[in-house]
């Protein structure tokens, strides 16, 4: 991906007229398969002032993919009346600092942190042990075992980092379900029991948190089927997933 910054100086007699033209060229840019994201924005401090931010999936396909398409003539005919008040153009590759403040709590905090989570894992182990579909995936299930998944999950939804730490992160979880042959039945059966006892044991159940957490759920449980069938050959190292909001991964199992 790279990130293109287009800043532009517009008079406040043309100001509205400038927002509607670029809400014309906006749904062009939605269309554009080479274009990730876009935000046009005005400075409080000085009206005057607009950043346009587009993330692209490359220079190239932005330079030839997207000005060299269908959807450009249209969008540069909403825009031309102002390209000469364009103040910069440029494209930056974005560093390796980032992250997100405090404003918004974590999944891990929203539900209650590690308390919360051994509550739902051993309930969750206790249903599974009795469980016909998926029971035989877990008869000779380590004792620690519903802690360690209790770990897993906090550092997933944004919790302390233990599971990397303490029990060898990605690679590790990735090696116990290595020729396992989970079975799609055992992996919906999975899925069900822990949405159950995450019901059983108060986690929160407002449909944003529920859609999160469950999200993460279907995704881990079928990157896990994949993982464990005779052959596979999956990413052997990759940092925990971090599971936020209804945001996921940037990369594939």
């Amino acid at each position: 991906m790279i990130v293109e910054y287009i800043r532009y100086r517009i008079p406040d007699d043309r100001s509205a007229a400038f927002e509607e033209a670029y809400g014309r060229a906006a749904l062009l840019l939605a269309r554009a398969p080479q274009c990730a994201d876009y935000e046009l924005s005005r400075c409080a401090d000085d009206p005057a002032s607009y950043i346009l931010r587009i993330t692209w999936t490359s220079a190239k396909e932005h330079l030839e993919g997207f000005r060299g398409g269908e959807l450009f003539p249209g969008f540069l005919a909403e825009v031309r009346p102002y390209v000469g008040m364009i103040e910069e153009m440029r494209h930056y590759e974005p560093a390796a600092v980032r992250g997100t403040g405090g404003a918004v709590p974590t999944l891990y905090d929203w539900m209650g942190g590690t308390e919360a989570l051994e509550r739902l894992t051993e309930r969750f182990y206790e249903t599974v042990r009795a469980d016909d579909v998926v029971g035989p995936l877990f008869a000779h299930m380590d004792p620690g075992h519903p802690r360690y998944v209790a770990m897993w999950l906090a550092e997933v939804f944004g919790g302390p980092a233990r599971y990397t730490g303490e029990r060898g992160g990605y690679a590790h979880m990735l090696g116990m379900h290595l020729n396992r042959a989970i079975t799609e039945a055992q992996r919906r059966r999975w899925v069900t029991l822990l949405a159950d006892a995450a019901d059983e044991v108060g986690l929160p159940d407002d449909p944003e948190f529920r859609a999160a957490f469950m999200g993460y759920i279907e995704w881990g449980t079928r990157l896990a089927l994949a993982n464990s069938q005779p052959g596979a050959a999956p990413v052997r190292q990759a940092p925990v997933p971090r599971w936020g909001w209804g945001v996921a991964p940037p990369y594939q199992g």
